[in-house]
């Protein structure tokens, strides 16, 4: 795969930012994973970040102060611009060289000098607003969770899955402009929706809204156009991973879906959390690729010996649902799942190759959404419509409410991290989004 187990991996390892050796802190020193922020209600320019701690480094700042050099302080600068698209330009070399550095001049052994010139670039994370990382130029959205294919199809009355699905990473292209971050309030949507006996369908606001777990794969080195990008080499062309919210209109879906892939029942509104984390980051979690013996092994162009050594990873991942009457009372909010990511059926490496094996071209910025991510029992569903049974067995949430699908004023928070012994924990943050009432019908066109 793309990145060894080095010294930055080391579970000793602590920085002088006193915040980023707590015990359970998401950014430990070893993670370093980036956005883009400024400081919230400001008119300062957006610029790139790393967190450590409690606290963002400020790389605008940073490259200004001389503490980094060559390939490192080069990468540093091309973080001060408002998308990170022109550091993942840079490839893996400058992605490794500026975590490395970052790494060094946060530990300990860093000098007393150096600790005071950069704790001047610091700025706390409870004072920050970010924006989308990265300019993204197409979004293409994965169904590769066996659990949650068969689910989906158990509910619309079939046995398991399509007969394609255990051959192909299927996906569709979603819609890109609507991708936001983590805190993004969006319309319950609007559209065409048939009731099961109705003579015609109806316009009007999803009565089925629902989330979906996923992961976003963001693509660091582009592909000319009529050149694939064979599964050994796909994770060079793959700078981290990050949290992502599909939220879904399953009436509208269900019913534009006869016979094209999702539309308006996706369209309105992805939220994806504002940090990425580093391939390298992840190397510890990584995991065999194993497919069971009685399934198809993948074809030729989808299989490769560092795929199946280590293709996998072990990411947990959990929904946390909450509603406007639990915000109003100060009730915690609950998590209704939890799952991994290792479940997955086809690997990110496997996405990616197949996604240009016919020639096309994947641009800086793009994002990979890995589908839902469900697992093998019921509490680990990625999606509400899984995991209440299609309305059948409604969630409960802290204050007693139930739901079937999500209703105005609820909001959703993803949360992954990964922890293994002898490693430190790595977080992925959070993916919050709040549901807000519909336009009125009228309105609506």
């Amino acid at each position: 795969m793309s990145f060894e187990i080095n010294h930055t991996h080391d579970a000793k390892a602590r920085s002088w930012v006193e915040s980023t050796n707590r015990s359970g802190s998401d950014f430990p020193i070893q993670n370093l994973p980036c956005a883009v922020f400024r400081r919230r209600h400001s008119a300062e320019a957006w610029r790139g970040g790393i967190a450590i701690g409690d606290e963002v480094v400020d790389l605008a700042a940073l490259s200004q102060k001389g503490l980094l050099q060559g390939l490192a302080a080069t990468a540093t600068a091309a973080c001060s611009q408002s998308t990170l698209n022109a550091f993942f330009d840079m490839g893996p070399s400058a992605w490794q060289a500026l975590r490395h550095g970052m790494f060094r001049l946060l530990g300990l052994d860093a000098n007393t000098e150096q600790q005071r010139t950069f704790a001047e670039c610091l700025v706390p994370q409870s004072g920050v607003e970010y924006a989308v990382p990265v300019q993204i130029g197409d979004y293409s959205d994965y169904y590769t969770s066996i659990y949650h294919a068969e689910n989906i199809g158990k509910l619309a009355g079939l046995n398991t899955a399509t007969p394609n699905f255990k051959w192909i990473p299927l996906a569709y292209h979603g819609r890109a402009s609507s991708i936001g971050v983590s805190g993004q309030k969006f319309r319950r949507p609007l559209g065409q929706a048939k009731a099961p006996d109705a003579q015609a369908p109806m316009l009007q606001p999803t009565q089925k809204l629902d989330y979906e777990l996923e992961l976003a794969i963001y693509v660091g080195k582009s592909n000319q156009l009529g050149q694939p990008v064979s599964v050994s080499d796909a994770e060079q062309h793959i700078f981290g991973i990050g949290l992502l919210n599909d939220w879904s209109a399953r009436d509208i879906q269900f019913w534009e879906m006869a016979p094209l892939g999702p539309f308006l029942g996706k369209s309105f509104a992805t939220t994806i959390s504002p940090w990425i984390v580093s391939l390298e980051a992840l190397a510890p979690f990584r995991l065999p690729f194993e497919r069971p013996a009685r399934d198809p092994q993948p074809l030729p162009y989808l299989d490769a010996k560092a795929n199946r050594a280590a293709g996998a990873i072990e990411i947990t991942l959990e929904v946390w649902l909450g509603s406007s009457k639990q915000r109003v009372q100060g009730v915690p909010t609950k998590r209704v799942s939890s799952t991994s990511f290792r479940h997955q059926y086809w690997t990110i490496a496997q996405m990616l190759a197949h996604h240009t094996i016919n020639g096309c071209n994947l641009t800086i910025g793009d994002v990979l959404g890995t589908g839902t991510v469900s697992g093998p029992t019921v509490s680990e569903a990625g999606a509400l419509i899984e995991l209440a049974l299609n309305g059948a067995a409604p969630v409960e949430l802290a204050t007693g409410e139930k739901r079937s699908f999500l209703e105005d004023g609820d909001t959703v928070a993803l949360r992954g991290f990964c922890e293994k012994p002898g490693f430190a924990r790595i977080g992925l943050g959070e993916c919050l989004g709040e549901v807000l009432p519909a336009l009125d019908v009228q309105r609506g066109y």
